[in-house]
C-alpha cells in the first residue's frame, strides 16, 4: 500500500494497464467469488469453507488483506496492493506523485507516533520520596545522553510531578452509597468503609435532581423492606477523589473532596426502566435455564438459583418514574460526524441503504446564530497564545487559563447534532474514534510541514506550530463527551467507526455512516 504505481509497475515488470486489468479481475472475483476460479485469492472461515463477501469496501478490504499472504504470485500481490491503496477500486486517473508522497508520509508519521505512545504506556508509580527524581538529576548532571530518546526520558523524569493527594476510592455497587437528609434538610451521603463520616452534598441546580433521585430510590427500597431491586437504581456507581488546591494550611482544608457518580439515563423514565428491566429479566431467565439443564445440582448451585429467583421477583417491582416515550429512528438513516483540523465538526444525514445523503451540516450551520461564540473562543485562544509567548520571553509565569466558553460551544454543538438526528429520524449518530482523529490531524500537520520545509527540522516545527495556531486548537475529546452525554439523555444510539484519511469533511462523514451501517449488516450475516 505504501508503493506508488511506478514502483508496482517496476516490481511486476508489466505495464500499468496490465496491472489494472488484473486488479479488476481480482476485484470481481472477491466481490462474487467463483468456485471454479483457481487464480482468485480466497479467504477461509473457521471450518475451511469459502466465505461469501459482500460488495462493501470494508468487506473487500478485509478480504484482500486476508488474501495477500495466501498468494505467492508477484502480480497478484501488486494488484492487491493497488486495490487497497485506491480504496478497493480501479482508478482510471494517473497517480499524483506529490499527493501520494504526502499521504505515505502521513502514514509513516502515524506509525512512528503510535510506536512511541505504546512504549510510553508502561505504568508509572508515584515518586513520593523524590528518590527517582534525585536519581534522574544525578544522571543528567554527570552523563551525556546517548541519543534524543534518552534525553527525553531524563527530562520527563525531572519534570514529572507526583500528586500528593491520596488515590481515588471507587465504589463499584450503588448500595455502597447510603443517602439521607440531615437536620438542615441538606442531602448527605455515607460510604461503606467510611460509615463514621457523613458528607454533605454541594452542587448546582443542574445536578440537584440527580441526587434527589438517588435519595428517592434508596428510601423506596428501604421502606418496602427490600422488595425493590437496587439493579434498577438510577445511580450505578460512585467515586470519591481529592482535587488539589492552592494555599497554605492543613491539606484537608486546602484540597477539595469531589464525588463522581455514574448513572444510567434510561432509568430516569418509566419506559427506559422497563427496557432495562426486560433486559435483566431475560438475562436472569437464560442463566436459570442453563443451570436447570445441568440436572443434579449441589447446595451452592441451588442457593444460587434461589437468589436469582428472588432477584427476578424484586425486579418486577418497578420504581415510580415519570413517563417519556422512547425515541425510535429509522434503521437505515444515520448521522455521520467527521472531525477535522480546519473544520472541527461536519455532519451528514445519510440513507445508508441507498447511499444517498439527505442533508449536510457544516459547523456554521450547526451553531447558527451562536457561531459568533466560536469566533470569540478563537480570539481568546490567540490572545492567550500571544500573552504566553511574551511571558515566556520575559521568563515570567505563563499559565493563562481560558474561560468556559469552549465547553459551552461544545454543548451547543452537541445539542444541534442531537436535534439534527431527531428531526431526521436517524437511528444513530456515528462518531469517529478519537485516537484516529488525533493521529490523522497530527500526521497531516507534520506532513505538510515536511513538504513545505524539506530537510529543515526547526523550520518544520515553526511551520507546524504556526499552522495549528492559524487554524485553531479544538478539544475533540470534550466535544465527543458532550455528544455522548446528551445522546444518552435523548435516547439516541451512538456508534463508533474509523474516519477516512482522504476526502472532504462531507465525504468523510458520509463514508463513516455507510461503513458502520455495512458493519451492522455483516454482523447480522
Amino acid at each position: 500500500m505504501l508503493k506508488s504505481d511506478a514502483e508496482l509497475v517496476e516490481a511486476t515488470g508489466c505495464t500499468l494497464d496490465t496491472l489494472r486489468i488484473k486488479a479488476a479481475e481480482i476485484l470481481a472475483q472477491q466481490a462474487t467469488p467463483a468456485s471454479d476460479s483457481a487464480q482468485a485469492p480466497k479467504t477461509k472461515g473457521k471450518k475451511g469453507k469459502n466465505r461469501k463477501l459482500s460488495n462493501t469496501d470494508r468487506n473487500l478490504s478485509k478480504a484482500l488483506f486476508e488474501a495477500y499472504p495466501q498468494t505467492d504470485d508477484i502480480l497478484s500481490r501488486a494488484c492487491i496492493c493497488y486495490l487497497l491503496k485506491n480504496g478497493c477500486k480501479v482508478s482510471t486517473k494517473e497517480e499524483d506523485s506529490e499527493k501520494f508522497n504526502l499521504r505515505r508520509r502521513q502514514v509513516e508519521i502515524r506509525v512512528k507516533r503510535l510506536t512511541e505512545q505504546l512504549a510510553s504506556r508502561m505504568p508509572k508509580g508515584r515518586d513520593l520520596t523524590k528518590e527517582t527524581w534525585l536519581e534522574a538529576l544525578a544522571i543528567a548532571t554527570s552523563h551525556v545522553p546517548q541519543d534524543e530518546d534518552e534525553a527525553k526520558s531524563w527530562q520527563a523524569n525531572l519534570l514529572r510531578q507526583s500528586s500528593s493527594v491520596p488515590f481515588p476510592v471507587a465504589f463499584e455497587t450503588n448500595e455502597d452509597l447510603r443517602w439521607s437528609k440531615n437536620q438542615k434538610g441538606r442531602l448527605c451521603v455515607q460510604f461503606n468503609g467510611l460509615s463514621e463520616h457523613s458528607f454533605e452534598v454541594y452542587c448546582d441546580k443542574r445536578q440537584l435532581h440527580w441526587f434527589q433521585r438517588f435519595l428517592e430510590d434508596s428510601l423506596i427500597k428501604r421502606d418496602s423492606k427490600n422488595q425493590h431491586s437496587s439493579s434498577l437504581f438510577t445511580l450505578r456507581s460512585g467515586r470519591i477523589a481529592w482535587q488539589e488546591g492552592e494555599g497554605k494550611g492543613d491539606p484537608w482544608n486546602v484540597h477539595r473532596l469531589t464525588l463522581y457518580c455514574s448513572v444510567d439515563t434510561r432509568l430516569w423514565t418509566h419506559e427506559g426502566t422497563e427496557q432495562v428491566r426486560n433486559e435483566k429479566a431475560t438475562e436472569i431467565a437464560k442463566t436459570l435455564t442453563a443451570m436447570k439443564d445441568k440436572g443434579d445440582l449441589n447446595e451452592q448451585q441451588q442457593a444460587f438459583i434461589k437468589r436469582k429467583n428472588s432477584t427476578l421477583a424484586r425486579i418486577n417491582n418497578s420504581f415510580p418514574r415519570p413517563s417519556n416515550p422512547l425515541y425510535l429512528g429509522q434503521g437505515n438513516v444515520l448521522v455521520g460526524v467527521s472531525l477535522g483540523l480546519e473544520k472541527p465538526a461536519t455532519a451528514a444525514v445519510v440513507d445508508a441503504m441507498t447511499g444517498k445523503v439527505l442533508a449536510y451540516r457544516s459547523i456554521r450551520q450547526l451553531l447558527g446564530e451562536n457561531y459568533k461564540l466560536l469566533n470569540r473562543q478563537r480570539q481568546e485562544q490567540h490572545q492567550n497564545a500571544s500573552k504566553r509567548h511574551n511571558a515566556q520571553r520575559r521568563g515570567a509565569p505563563n499559565q493563562f487559563g481560558e474561560s468556559n466558553l469552549g465547553e459551552y460551544v461544545d454543548r451547543l454543538l452537541a445539542k444541534a447534532i442531537i436535534a439534527l438526528a431527531k428531526t431526521s429520524h436517524a437511528d444513530s449518530i456515528v462518531l469517529p474514534k478519537l485516537g484516529d482523529v488525533r493521529e490523522s490531524i497530527q500526521s497531516e500537520v507534520q506532513a505538510r510541514a515536511e513538504q513545505k520545509c524539506p530537510e529543515l527540522i526547526e523550520a518544520q516545527k515553526n511551520y507546524a506550530k504556526q499552522y495549528r495556531s492559524s487554524v485553531h486548537s479544538w478539544s475533540y475529546g470534550r466535544l465527543i463527551e458532550s455528544i455522548q452525554c446528551q445522546a444518552a439523555q435523548a435516547g439516541v444510539i451512538l456508534e463508533e467507526g474509523r474516519q477516512s484519511l482522504i476526502g472532504s469533511p462531507q465525504d468523510k462523514a458520509k463514508k463513516l455512516a455507510i461503513d458502520v451501517y455495512n458493519s451492522r449488516l455483516q454482523a447480522i450475516i
